[in-house]
């Protein structure tokens, strides 16, 4: 039995909250379970120093956790004059995972800065982060779109992420904390809503695991991800219909 007494293939409780940034062009306040991120979408109509006169544009992220959002205080990465090794591989996480899905070329020359700031965290916070990214991002080319700013939408489809985990349970979909600070194997699977990988990443944190586990892993996230993007889509269209 797992420690929350959820079935192997059942995904913590998720909601999406829209419009919670009230300046931002696309905000998403995302739960699953006890984790909470807001993602904030912010449009400037610049790129990077690489991307001009390319006619392209560009899709980044930035990621933070305050200090309280775990058991204990953390620093913060601002009083310390640098980010740690975890915080740039995971906002880099969430740029790949978002700029798979947007044609970047009708973008134009604009960027779009996803800040994702963990409130409080209990498991899966790049994950969360990536599925409610993906929401402010939708709600930001929306709004671009409604203004004539664009002329389509260039969104190519869905992405969310969602962990799963070697436990003493067995193979288990979305890990909490107390699963997956204690599982021997550990997976994240970055997927769009067409069936397409955008990223997987896996590590055996005691001996190696086999092929098969892999494959088990796959299949649960797969199932996570089915609710995830059901909760995408109804974030949006709640957001739109008001």
């Amino acid at each position: 039995m797992r420690p929350s007494g959820r079935q192997p293939n059942q995904m913590r409780p998720v909601t999406i909250e829209t419009g919670f940034a009230r300046h931002a062009e696309g905000s998403a306040l995302i739960r699953v379970g006890g984790t909470e991120v807001l993602c904030v979408a912010s449009v400037e109509s610049r790129v990077p120093p690489f991307l001009r006169g390319k006619g392209t544009g560009w899709v980044t992220a930035e990621y933070g956790m305050l200090p309280r959002a775990t058991h204990t205080r953390g620093n913060r990465e601002a009083a310390k004059g640098k980010q740690s090794g975890r915080t740039q591989e995971i906002q880099r996480l969430i740029g790949r995972s978002l700029r798979s899905v947007v044609d970047l070329a009708a973008l134009g020359e604009m960027s779009i800065t996803l800040d994702c700031d963990v409130l409080n965290a209990d498991g899966g916070t790049r994950c969360a982060s990536i599925t409610g990214a993906w929401v402010a991002l939708r709600l930001a080319l929306g709004q671009l779109v409604a203004k004539n700013v664009l002329s389509h939408m260039p969104l190519r489809g869905q992405v969310a992420a969602v962990s799963c985990g070697l436990t003493k349970a067995g193979p288990v979909l979305d890990l909490d904390y107390e699963e997956d600070s204690a599982a021997a194997a550990d997976t994240n699977f970055v997927l769009t809503a067409d069936r397409r990988i955008v990223e997987i990443q896996g590590t055996a944190e005691d001996a190696p695991f086999t092929e098969d586990a892999f494959n088990e892993l796959f299949a649960l996230a797969r199932t996570g991800v089915s609710v995830l993007f059901d909760a995408q889509t109804l974030a949006v269209e709640t957001a739109e219909s008001r």
